[in-house]
């Protein structure tokens, strides 16, 4: 179902991890676009220098709310905040972490942060943006939309650290679910997968991203301002690196996977498991 793009004066949306990299970046264009904004990060100083830049450049009401998303605390505050503010209609979710390492080497902790940053907190805000968007859809009015900052090595897991892979793996599932199940209903569900793209996520997990190929590293702005034209066009997934001429790949794997989900489930199991351990 394809949506109306609705005019985003007098609408408000929430970006988490706004405070540098993808999210300051969907902040500077989304108030261009006329959105008023609610920024949540955990640095509240970079947060109040984005939100005075651009009242100043954009005169939209751009407020700040400090939130560790670790924390299920400020988790709650926010999930409230979309819960209860009517102007909010786009959630961004985008405030995540690599491992500094992988599964067998990070420690249990900074395995723990991940799965509360990348998993339970986007899941915990959609929810709440969800719900309040479907609600206003039932009830005649405009919806709401979620743009969920996934990865491109949801489709490559055996690539980099598969706790970070895994991650994304599953926004990307996440957000493929609830567009299937909810877009008639007034919700637009974006997933965006970037690929390596130039921000601080990297020098943050011990990583160095001027080691890559400079043909395979995306600036930042150029990968938001290509995710909003997949916004524009209401896809439920974006791939900004993905070129023209691989985008019959894409196509022919979703084909395949839409395929396979009519025959994964039988009464018997398949004739290739039937060996000595079934005798």
């Amino acid at each position: 179902m394809t949506q109306a793009i609705t005019d985003p004066r007098n609408q408000t949306a929430l970006v988490t991890g706004a405070s540098t990299g993808i999210g300051a970046v969907y902040a500077d264009r989304l108030a261009k676009r006329g959105y008023d904004l609610i920024l949540v990060a955990r640095d509240a100083a970079r947060l109040n220098t984005l939100a005075e830049r651009l009242r100043a450049e954009t005169g939209r009401t751009v407020t700040v709310q400090r939130a560790d998303l670790t924390a299920a605390a400020d988790v709650s505050a926010v999930a409230a905040t979309l819960a209860d503010d009517a102007r909010i209609t786009l959630l961004v979710n985008n405030a995540g972490m690599a491992l500094d390492g992988d599964l067998l080497t990070a420690t249990a902790p900074d395995v723990e942060r991940l799965i509360a940053l990348n998993i339970t907190a986007p899941t915990l805000l959609a929810q709440a943006a969800g719900k309040a968007f479907v609600a206003r859809g039932a009830e005649g009015q405009d919806g709401g939309a979620i743009i969920n900052i996934a990865s491109v090595l949801a489709l490559a897991p055996e690539a980099f650290d598969g706790v970070y892979s895994g991650s994304k793996a599953y926004l990307l599932t996440l957000s493929q679910s609830l567009a299937a199940h909810y877009a008639a209903k007034g919700l637009y569900v974006q997933a965006v997968l970037p690929g390596a793209t130039r921000t601080e996520i990297w020098e943050r997990s011990g990583k160095d991203v001027e080691s890559f190929p400079a043909e395979m590293v995306m600036a930042v702005d150029d990968l938001v301002d290509a995710a909003l034209v997949g916004f524009d066009a209401r896809e439920t997934v974006t791939i900004p690196p993905l070129a023209d001429e691989h985008l019959p790949h894409w196509n022919a794997m979703q084909a395949e996977r839409a395929a396979l989900g009519g025959v994964l489930s039988r009464r018997d199991p398949a004739a290739r498991y039937a060996g000595p351990a079934r005798a």
